[in-house]
């Protein structure tokens, strides 16, 4: 058996980041042969990711890069299945190896395939399962490129990339601020304008559905019970949908004997809350239709209008478990 010295030892470590046993037992395994122990850690990370493919993997770190043009910004999320592991400085600084390379690649495929010091990414992967002894993966990939990028990272759980149609003064002050707008509030479309018809009809279908079936559980209790809205998105708010509901409350301030000459104070609130009512769906994913969350009384369409003559072009959004 060939003598594994300490200097060789260390080389093997600092190549793969396994534990100076596993190094030294790789070594002695391969005979000295360098490139043979790795050959023997991969192979051992292979064997423990077999075992561990069906652990769940909900914990890790969300990280993003931006290039230095801003022009192109990428999104990924490093798995592991402990916060004990996903916390440890050396996973998070494979985290950053890793994106600084995804940045340079179009897709997650592409990415997996490119080099990782002589192995691809997705062999590294693998390598990291066999040191660590959890599965670690890549699920969420996320890349955008606009005439300008910015990103925000929400306590290495959640990330979000967002890019502007222009480059505008203070650009990113704003990419910052919608990064961070989506990454809190869970955006997934910039628009109700995205949605398709089918999808608003069925989801309005079943949000009514599970709101009458909860009150049907409050009324039992004798408590208040909850609005059950005609229309869950402005999708459906149509001219004719809203010219309805603006009569609708002009006959119920008539009923309320309030003066015909007070009206006009009083309707813009009545249809401003219609429109809330029925527009939960857009609250919840549609990004540019959100409340801004730093300041609620506009929308974040409202507060992107105020930098100027630009628009979301994209964005993405990568989470811990998503």
């Amino acid at each position: 058996m060939a003598k594994i010295t300490a200097a060789e030892v260390k080389k093997l470590r600092e190549a793969t980041g396994a534990g100076m046993m596993d190094c030294k037992n790789a070594l002695q395994e391969a005979n000295g042969n360098f490139e043979e122990a790795i050959s023997v850690l991969r192979k051992k990370g292979q064997k423990v990711a077999a075992k561990r493919a069906d652990r769940d993997s909900a914990e890790g770190v969300a990280i993003a890069k931006i290039n230095n043009e801003n022009t192109v910004g990428v999104a990924i999320v490093v798995a592991c299945e402990t916060d004990f592991v996903g916390k440890n400085d050396s996973f998070k600084e494979l985290a950053k190896q890793f994106v600084d390379i995804a940045i340079n690649h179009n897709d997650k495929e592409a990415f997996l395939a490119a080099d990782f010091g002589g192995m691809t990414v997705a062999e590294k992967l693998i390598e990291q399962t066999g040191v660590i002894g959890e599965k670690i993966e890549i699920p969420s990939f996320e890349k955008i490129e606009a005439a300008y990028v910015g990103s925000y990272i929400h306590g290495n759980k959640i990330a979000a990339i967002v890019g502007l149609t222009a480059k505008v003064d203070n650009a990113d002050v704003l990419t910052k601020d919608l990064a961070m707008q989506a990454a809190s509030m869970g955006a997934t479309t910039l628009s109700y304008k995205d949605f398709d018809p089918a999808f608003v009809a069925s989801e309005t279908e079943a949000r009514i559905a599970a709101i009458e079936k909860d009150n049907e559980e409050l009324g039992r209790l004798g408590k208040t019970l909850k609005n059950v809205p005609q229309y869950i998105s402005m999708a459906q708010l149509s001219e004719e949908v809203l010219a309805k509901a603006e009569e609708e409350a002009k006959a119920q301030l008539k009923a309320e004997g309030k003066p015909e000459q007070i009206w006009d104070r009083i309707l813009p609130g009545k249809m401003e809350r219609f429109i809330s009512d029925n527009t939960t769906l857009d609250q919840e994913q549609c990004l540019l239709d959100q409340n801004f969350i730093k300041d609620e009384k506009k929308s974040v369409a409202d507060y992107v209008k105020s930098y100027g003559d630009v628009t979301v072009a994209n964005f993405k959004r990568v989470a811990l478990g998503q």
